[in-house]
């Protein structure tokens, strides 16, 4: 990055563009490039959003943001949760009433082989 350097911006191609004191035009100073992965499962979770490549994730192909199958860059977006909350709910609410229904056939189930047994 040049010192003069006042403002940078990141297009959705990549580009790292940024404006240098006293000139107008922005100036091209690098390239942001993008990796892919035959197996993503493979990577290996180092924390705070890192991976790092194993054996098992396969070496990466890399290509500029924009061009096919890589994706691309939006500057200053925020990355919204995939998770519907709402449906994730209402499946726990599913769940726990086929939890409470299975435990009361248990419970019921033990009942009856002790009334059986206490007849004997």
């Amino acid at each position: 990055m040049p010192q003069k350097a006042i403002d940078v911006t990141i297009n959705a191609s990549g580009e790292v563009l940024a404006k240098i004191e006293g000139s107008v035009n922005l100036q091209n100073v690098g390239q942001i490039q993008t990796a892919l992965f035959a197996n993503e499962a493979g990577l290996q979770a180092e924390g705070g959003n890192l991976y790092t490549q194993t054996a098992a994730s396969g070496q990466a192909t890399t290509g500029a943001p924009g061009s096919s199958g890589f994706g691309s860059i939006l500057q200053g977006f925020l990355e919204t949760s995939n998770v519907n909350a709402v449906e994730e709910i209402s499946n726990l609410i599913s769940a726990q009433r086929a939890y409470e229904m299975n435990s009361k056939v248990i419970k019921t189930s033990d009942e009856m082989m002790g009334t059986t047994a206490n007849m004997r």
